[in-house]
């Protein structure tokens, strides 16, 4: 698989290594770049927070709650500007409605669902576009979610977190501002799984080989042997579910405990059971390529005719 200067470049702005590190990795991966910046955390270049590429794209991150269904979708813009227009956000109250009255499965089957209007969504996002932002809307995703959860979108629209409850202690004061603390740490702290038991064994496999080879290539553990890597690499796997699991981070509000150990003492506070069951993060934008303007380009182009 070929790959271009371009790849390269970005693999260095993923990942913080050096061009030429980039540049090998890239050649042993035959230009797969997942493969590439794998290598590169191996070799102990790359960090793991580097390892996605999260490039901001306009829109907004809304939630909507009727009842026992919470819905949190995500639609795109061309522009910020665009995103908080009054016709843009009209649309947008109205789709979370739409989502929650109807509960389409996907975007395709939310596209032919007829709204409170009674026109479909997609007329109605083609009207949006075209004849009021004159900028291209999409509907990138949506969940929907039932039962009891706490919910927050962080800033304009940047982030959204619904999380879920398996509780009977809902009904109580104090359980709302709790309820809330969860969700805050959960825009806080980007994790990927709710608890330890979340965690697949392959993704589990795929950090203890990084680890081991990492340890491989320092000179401090040339010559241990492989028991005493395994038994150093488990021991390293701890970080891992501190910074991976909900339920494992450092309460940030105190960080004497864990989440899950505030999950703990509030239920027993509260004389009942409290569980978080699941979580749902949205980043806007989260993976799409913006794309970047070359204003010298364009200008030379508009000189030259």
């Amino acid at each position: 698989m070929a790959f271009t200067a371009k790849d390269v470049a970005e693999l260095r702005r993923q990942t913080g290594c050096g061009m030429m590190d980039c540049k090998k990795a890239l050649t042993e991966a035959n230009g797969d770049f997942a493969e590439a910046t794998k290598i590169l955390r191996e070799k102990g270049m790359a960090t793991a927070a580097k390892k996605q590429s999260r490039i901001a794209a306009e829109g907004v991150v809304s939630i909507y709650t009727d009842g026992n269904l919470t819905v949190m979708a995500e639609v795109n813009t061309e522009t910020d500007f665009a995103a908080k227009s009054p016709a843009f956000s009209a649309f947008m109250e109205e789709l979370l409605k739409t989502v929650v009255s109807a509960r389409p499965g996907t975007v395709e089957e939310l596209m032919g669902t007829a709204m409170a209007d009674g026109r479909k969504v997609e007329e109605a996002l083609q009207e949006l576009s075209g004849a009021i932002l004159h900028e291209k809307v999409s509907i990138r995703r949506f969940a929907l979610v039932e039962g009891v959860v706490s919910t927050y979108v962080h800033g304009a629209g940047e982030t959204g977190i619904i999380i879920r409850f398996d509780t009977d202690v809902a009904d109580k004061p104090e359980f709302a501002p709790f309820a809330k603390n969860i969700a805050l740490q959960a825009a806080a702290l980007p994790a990927l799984y709710v608890d330890r038991a979340s965690v697949p064994q392959s993704a589990l496999d795929e950090e203890m080989e990084i680890l081991k080879k990492q340890m491989e290539q320092d000179p401090k553990f040339a010559g241990k042997p492989e028991k005493v890597i395994d038994g150093i690499v488990k021991g390293k796997m701890g970080k891992y579910y501190e910074t991976n699991c909900l339920l494992e981070q450092p309460y940030v509000k105190d960080d004497s405990m864990t989440v899950g150990k505030y999950v703990e003492a509030t239920a027993k506070e509260l004389g009942g059971k409290i569980r978080v069951v699941s979580f749902l993060r949205y980043d806007k934008g989260e993976g799409i390529e913006k794309k970047e303007e070359d204003f010298a380009s364009e200008i030379e182009k508009m000189i030259k005719g």
